[in-house]
């Protein structure tokens, strides 16, 4: 990855990290820190700060190298991630949580990819950083997606996938100017536990682009906290059912055939082999294999319930027009005239 023919050939990146809560600078200064480490560096780092005056200032103050921009968009993580892709002028958009850590090669990773024009987006692992702590016990590795990271079931090599997992990815700027940006209607608000907006923006990519693909990249690493709030039965049990309600709504937006596909086959073929799996392991001494085998039945139960939940809203939804807007693409010239006048004021 270090060649330099290699690198010269790769496409120009911009990074966006969102960001919301002073709660969590100690993990923002080392997200943005890891980008700007990169061995291929981006062609800059975008850092949204979601409604928070207090930390947009601080993080204009502290951040060196990077460009700070307010979320002008509604409150959440799709509408700060459309105010960042609107100040990137990178070929390739790339996006990591604030409470993330990206390895010095995770965009030289991601990038390589791109060589094949068909190529929509590239995604790459999320590994739970557990912060010194034993990964609990009874979490099942097939629902490690409810801390926001990769989970069982995925390839484990570079593979052809319907979505890429928005703490590790990236799309062609070309993408959102065809289809539009992330669907404000979908993803987490705060600390509240949503997400599959890159999952509905993914599918709507694919039928309005129907030769391109995206691409799913293991050796592409981020790091994830995982904070002891995280752990806990309640918030497996609230991830869960919000996932199932967020699943519901893209089914509603682009059809349940293009909306399920990939968590038809996890339900039937991943979940019941981790059952199998914990009820064995458990058979081999293993006190936590038969909780494994528990939270994986809870796990689906919890999420299907969000799902019926999730039906009606979806079919309202269904009847009303689309609200995904073009994003609206500052000019290059005016990002480097504001990125000017913030360091001079």
């Amino acid at each position: 990855m270090n060649d330099q023919s290699q690198q010269s050939r790769l496409p120009s990146c911009s990074v966006v990290v969102c960001a919301y809560t002073e709660n969590r600078w100690e993990a923002i200064v080392e997200s943005v820190a890891s980008v700007l480490a990169q061995t291929s560096p981006p062609q800059e780092v975008v850092v949204v700060v979601d409604h928070n005056p207090a930390l947009l200032e601080r993080c204009r103050a502290e951040l060196p190298g990077v460009v700070v921009v307010p979320n002008v968009n509604e409150t959440g993580l799709a509408g700060a991630r459309n105010a960042g892709i609107a100040h990137c002028s990178g070929a390739v958009v790339a996006f990591l949580d604030d409470d993330a850590r990206a390895e010095p090669d995770w965009l030289a990773r991601l990038l390589v990819h791109y060589d094949d024009a068909d190529v929509l987006g590239v995604g790459g692992a999320i590994v739970p950083d557990w912060r010194g702590s034993p990964r609990p016990a009874q979490l099942p590795a097939e629902f490690d997606w409810v801390v926001g990271c990769t989970y069982v079931g995925l390839p484990a090599r570079a593979s052809r996938v319907r979505n890429v997992i928005g703490a590790n990815m990236s799309l062609r700027r070309c993408v959102f100017d065809a289809v539009g940006g992330f669907a404000a209607r979908l993803g987490r608000v705060g600390s509240r536990p949503a997400g599959c907006e890159e999952t509905e923006l993914c599918i709507r990519a694919l039928a309005r682009m129907q030769r391109g693909h995206f691409v799913y990249e293991p050796a592409a690493r981020v790091h994830h906290r995982v904070g002891p709030e995280r752990r806990t039965w309640a918030y497996f049990r609230s991830r869960c059912f919000a996932e199932g309600r967020s699943k519901a709504v893209v089914a509603g937006l682009v059809g349940a055939g293009a909306g399920l596909s990939t968590e038809r086959d996890y339900v039937r073929q991943v979940l019941p082999r981790g059952v199998l799996t914990g009820v064995r392991d458990c058979g081999h001494g293993d006190v936590w294999g038969l909780a494994r085998a528990g939270w994986i039945v809870a796990g689906l139960t919890c999420t299907s319930a969000g799902y019926v939940a999730g039906t009606v809203t979806a079919g309202r939804q269904r009847q009303r027009p689309s609200t995904i807007a073009p994003l609206v693409t500052r000019p290059a010239a005016a990002q480097r005239s504001a990125t000017v006048d913030r360091a001079a004021s």
